[in-house]
């Protein structure tokens, strides 16, 4: 069976097709990031119209030699995202499966995410624990088996990525600030700055960031010389600060839900601090935490195509639209 996976729910054009025998057998991204980098930020207009232009030639990358005739199904992005791009997205996905008649599935982006470690760590059983952390969303979700997920926590106000790329813009840090912040704090002292860990302490799982990064707004406000070592500084206490953040809440929720395997998934599980700072909790806590391959952790196609081969039983032969730039984890639940 193979799945040809469509992803355009942001700013990569991505297309990957996966063989339940033997994996992920062809993959294509395309990153905006260059063209966005100059406004600072994510222009929904200008993405959708790339989607536009670059799919095709992604498409052919990605199959390389394999006859498009040898697919399966197909599986694309169809939310949560940005509504123009998940179109753009969809639009090609339905055009391909009316030319080859094969089926269609709408995939969740987040179901992606929180699947994807397992496409390539095999020996990972639900249920598991989640951290999907990325520039759009934040939440600790417990995955009881595919299909039936709890959210147990989640950012009442900012994504973590997203607190990343302001603190990056305040900075003067290229877009996007995630690995640039990254990058500046390994010269940078992480104890420079007593920046608050807020909702660290809380009796819930629940998570907040827009405290922090107003906390970075306001300390550079008030520096008149800022030099390159003290936003080296700023960095560095900024990242271990969310760091503890994080790290506390997965020790809140392994104690709390009894699961002794995490993953940590989405954009900012490619943090090499981070990973090291939850790394920790494996001999303190008795887990295992997983992390998917760097070119996973952001949004690609591989995800989409692995979970629409779970799926392949489910049918999904509606051409009808199924786009939604919201789409809550609770709705898929069993």
């Amino acid at each position: 069976m193979k799945t040809l996976g469509i992803e355009t729910s942001c700013d990569e054009t991505a297309i990957a097709v996966y063989d339940s025998e033997h994996g992920i057998i062809g993959e294509s991204v395309y990153s905006q990031i260059k063209m966005h980098a100059e406004y600072g930020g994510v222009v929904p207009e200008l993405a959708s119209r790339d989607h536009c232009v670059k799919i095709i030639g992604v498409l052919k990358e990605a199959i390389g030699d394999l006859d498009l005739k040898t697919i399966d199904q197909i599986a694309y992005t169809s939310g949560p995202g940005l509504l123009g791009a998940l179109l753009m997205g969809e639009s090609f996905a339905q055009g391909l499966s009316t030319a080859l008649n094969i089926p269609l599935i709408p995939i969740n982006h987040l179901e992606g995410h929180l699947m994807s470690p397992v496409m390539e760590f095999p020996e990972i059983k639900t249920p598991y624990l989640s951290l999907l952390v990325s520039g759009g969303h934040s939440m600790i979700v417990d995955v009881k088996e595919r299909g039936s997920y709890e959210i147990l926590g989640q950012s009442q106000d900012d994504a973590v990525g997203e607190a990343f790329d302001k603190v990056g813009k305040l900075l003067d840090l290229p877009y996007p600030g995630g690995p640039h912040i990254e990058k500046l704090a390994t010269a940078g002292n992480p104890k420079a700055y007593d920046f608050p860990r807020p909702m660290m302490h809380s009796d819930n799982l629940n998570l907040s960031f827009s405290g922090l990064k107003t906390s970075v707004l306001y300390t550079v406000r008030d520096i008149e010389d800022l030099n390159d070592q003290i936003k080296a500084d700023i960095a560095a206490s900024f990242q271990q600060a969310v760091i503890d953040v994080l790290s506390k809440k997965i020790k809140k929720a392994v104690e709390a839900s009894g699961r002794s395997d995490v993953i940590i998934a989405g954009g900012v599980a490619a943090n090499k601090a981070l990973r090291s700072g939850i790394k920790d909790l494996e001999s303190s806590l008795g887990i295992k935490v997983y992390y998917p391959s760097l070119k996973y952790c952001g949004d690609n196609a591989a995800m989409i195509a692995y979970v629409g081969s779970l799926r392949s039983s489910d049918g999904g032969n509606n051409k009808a639209s199924s786009v939604r730039a919201r789409w809550p984890l609770s709705e898929l639940s069993k």
